[in-house]
């Protein structure tokens, strides 16, 4: 091909150039997906002049701004190429059943929860406490954060209906985008985040019972799209209560991480947390103890909360669940730890160094190296009698 956009190959190369741009919450490309509205060549008399026609989900789509940037510097790159112009419109009500059915595959009417489908290739972990107050969320936003930064697909459900806390600790400020039925959630540090208190207005508290929370979970499961995760992680409220139910019956092949302080009363109450587990018919995948010491200036540490909690937990779980079930690590108290989640920047990420950060990421190594498959899943295989 020439330098001079003409005729039919430069508009073949072009549509290729757009072939490598996707959408930045679906994940695949805009041409796919019936995004690419128009080309034009050769605009205003201009032979490397191109104008690039886009459709948005949505009037206020979040991604506009990316999308735009991305269309601008694939077709910049073609051969030839002086200027770009990209002209944004919205899909009507048909278009956007269409992209519908075509990511989701299907066309029934209820969407399913595919984290609870024999195929799924997705660890589901659901980070669970006896009470509150134990750092549950500042564990679930910064195993979250690590293992993105890892390069797996990573993202969280704020299961915490009463008391959500995920968005402020990922920074999230965008709001879900809808399209047809289909919820596109936000994303933040690479991680998809969905949660109740993006719904609600300012700090509005949600009173709720049982059905409505079983049934806010199944939507945030089933109609938001998460595309191809690696790991889900479920922040789910404290105690043994209807969200843990729900989640035993939406995705029964979630695991549990227990999250505990050292102190021996708070761990007698995260044991009944995993405890769970023996009539739920769900594996606990280990113990997580917050809050473990407080490290002082001269080196030495400080018990604040006694000491031993976590190693109990996992040593009475192992024995009531008849598995072992570890304790993944201990996170000392820092006080970054709580200043990285009230500033929206998990300190994996803000702080690397800080020993509360080098705790969680190994927890998330251990997490990591249990890789995706169908290892102790059903296959359906049905033997052939003789």
């Amino acid at each position: 091909m020439s330098d001079t956009l003409t005729g039919s190959p430069a508009l073949d190369a072009v549509n290729a150039a757009l072939a490598t741009v996707q959408d930045p919450e679906i994940n695949r490309p805009l041409p796919e997906l019936g995004m690419v509205k128009d080309v034009q060549i050769g605009v205003g008399g201009d032979p490397g002049a191109v104008r690039i026609e886009v459709y948005l989900t949505v009037a206020g789509c979040p991604m506009r701004e990316t999308i735009t940037n991305r269309v601008t510097q694939a077709v910049s790159a073609v051969p030839g190429v002086t200027s770009v112009s990209v002209g944004l419109d919205v899909m009507s009500d048909e278009q956007r059943t269409e992209l519908r059915k075509t990511v989701r595959g299907t066309d029934a009417a209820e969407p399913v929860v595919p984290f609870a489908q024999p195929g799924s290739l997705t660890r589901v972990y659901a980070v669970a406490s006896g009470k509150g107050g134990v750092g549950k969320s500042s564990v679930t936003v910064n195993l979250a954060a690590a293992l993105a930064k890892k390069g797996l697909s990573v993202g969280v459900v704020d299961a915490d209906i009463y008391g959500h806390s995920v968005p402020r600790m990922l920074g999230v400020d965008d709001k879900p985008t809808q399209v047809d039925n289909m919820i596109m959630p936000p994303q933040s540090y690479g991680v998809k985040v969905i949660s109740i208190g993006m719904f609600t207005p300012g700090n509005t508290p949600v009173v709720w019972r049982g059905p409505m929370l079983h049934r806010a979970l199944q939507q945030f499961l089933a109609d938001v799209w998460w595309g191809d995760l690696d790991v889900l992680l479920m922040d789910l409220p404290p105690g043994t209560g209807d969200v843990a139910i729900s989640v035993a019956q939406l995705v029964p092949n979630a695991e549990i991480l227990v999250v505990t302080t050292p102190q021996l009363a708070a761990a007698e109450v995260a044991e009944r947390a995993g405890a769970i587990a023996t009539q739920t018919h769900q594996q606990v995948v280990g113990v997580v103890e917050n809050m473990s010491w407080l490290e002082l200036p001269d080196g030495s540490r400080m018990d604040v909360f006694g000491s031993g909690g976590g190693q109990a937990v996992s040593d009475a779980l192992t024995k009531t669940l008849g598995a072992r079930v570890p304790l993944l690590g201990q996170i000392p108290l820092d006080t970054r730890l709580r200043e990285a989640g009230d500033a929206g920047a998990p300190i994996v990420l803000a702080q690397p160094d800080a020993p509360a950060a080098q705790s969680l990421s190994a927890i998330a190594d251990a997490l990591a190296v249990r890789q995706r498959g169908l290892s102790g899943m059903s296959l359906g295989l049905t033997p052939v009698k003789r």
